[in-house]
């Protein structure tokens, strides 16, 4: 089962700051048999990093999901995952409907978000 994480999610394990994530969305991340990034959470990180609101580069966080939870980063195409964006009007937050188009381009994999905005809009949001 695929299961990708949300740019909070991922800060949140990472830090191992578990009991910020619901309990449903750990037993679900703990069940994933791949756990994913989409690179657009990546690329948020880092946003996120020089903006000073994280303090951990997003490259660092990466190798730390990877070692400790063996997330990985999706490596769809970029062209269907921004063609599968066109049609997530919901949103003007540029992330947020790459992250969600990515999981909707793998065959609607899971997402783990905390996002309310994410959950009404994708099928197979989980929190």
């Amino acid at each position: 089962m695929i299961t990708y994480l949300d740019t909070s999610v991922a800060v949140w394990l990472a830090q191992k700051s578990l009991d910020r994530i619901t309990p449903a969305g750990l037993d679900h991340l703990a069940h994933a048999t791949d756990r994913r990034l989409s690179f657009a959470v990546l690329l948020e990180l880092q946003f996120l990093y020089e903006i000073k609101r994280i303090l951990i580069p997003a490259a660092d966080i990466r190798r730390k999901l990877e070692t400790e939870f063996a997330v990985t980063v999706c490596d769809l195409s970029f062209p269907l995952i921004a063609e599968t964006a066109l049609t997530e009007n919901w949103t003007r937050d540029p992330f947020d409907r790459l992250i969600t188009a990515h999981a909707r381009a793998n065959s609607l994999a899971w997402l783990v978000t905390s996002d309310r905005r994410i959950r009404e809009a994708y099928p197979r949001a989980i929190w």
